[in-house]
């Protein structure tokens, strides 16, 4: 990203230089030479913070400030995550156990066990997060596997949820 005076510079828009030149909307088209000479400098542009997991702020020069939020709070937030895709998950077969008591008719096995391996992931998630130490485990919650080409192997473990029925 340029800059000039520590402020970021818009492609296709205009700007004043400190001595009141205006300069044109594509000055982007000008070399790095011309660029630097009109004051410009070139700021490699950082990523932006998590905000799963950071508070921050972006500076006039597209750096950003950036601070942790509370591991406590954010795994109280996220195991409160867990149980609500859980009770999503469970709510969808909700109807059959309706159904068996209005009429009797039983709760097929595939189902129940599909309930039963809902509710063993939500308890396994919400204990990974509950032993993670630090930030940085935490963050190894979302992390999705893959094999040596990228190929993904499987769901992060924070999405680890059994094939739905």
């Amino acid at each position: 990203m340029w800059t000039y005076n520590g402020k970021g510079i818009r492609e296709g828009r205009g700007w004043t230089g400190d001595n009141g030149v205006q300069h044109p909307a594509n000055w982007h088209l000008w070399s790095e030479e011309e660029k630097i000479a009109h004051g410009l400098v070139w700021v490699n542009p950082q990523t932006k913070p998590d905000t799963r997991f950071y508070w921050f702020s972006q500076n006039a020069d597209g750096t950003y400030e950036s601070t942790s939020k509370n591991l406590d709070d954010l795994k109280a937030e996220w195991i409160a995550k867990v149980k609500e895709t859980q009770a999503g998950f469970l709510s969808k077969t909700d109807w059959v156990y309706i159904r068996k008591m209005d009429t009797g008719i039983d709760v097929p096995a595939d189902i129940q066990q599909y309930r039963n391996e809902v509710r063993l992931a939500a308890n396994v998630i919400a204990d990974q997060i509950t032993q993670c130490s630090d930030l940085d485990a935490l963050k190894t919650m979302f992390v999705v596997p893959t094999d040596a080409d990228g190929k993904v192997t499987g769901n992060a473990p924070i999405h680890n949820w059994p094939e739905e029925i």
